[in-house]
């Protein structure tokens, strides 16, 4: 009855510099993942939307952790007894405590 996927992406300074990437087209890209399903509808996706953007800002343009490090700080729960039925039934949890130096992070949605 309903599912929860996590997605995991990647921008490089590196490539963004080279291929003249800015922060124009950043802000652009985080509105096309908040609202990635809302112009597509399908019979098989039903009514699936991003529910949470989670982004962690590098200080180094080589970065400053590495990602799968940044990944493992954000932890999806939820009551083993309980059956999702929405978002709603689901808990996530950042450790920002643990965020490396040189790192931040930002939550949209």
């Amino acid at each position: 009855p309903y599912g929860l996927y996590v997605c995991h992406g990647f921008i490089s300074a590196n490539l963004a510099r080279q291929t003249g990437f800015n922060t124009d087209d950043l802000s652009i890209f985080w509105e096309a993942l908040k609202n990635m399903f809302d112009n597509d509808r399908s019979a098989a996706r039903g009514l699936m939307s991003a529910q949470k953007l989670i982004i962690f800002r590098h200080d180094s343009e080589l970065g400053n952790a590495p990602a799968n490090k940044l990944f493992d700080l954000v932890k999806v729960e939820k009551d083993p007894e309980i059956v999702a039925r929405s978002f709603a039934d689901y808990k996530i949890v950042i450790d920002k405590n643990s965020l490396p130096t040189g790192v931040t992070i930002e939550e949209i949605l």
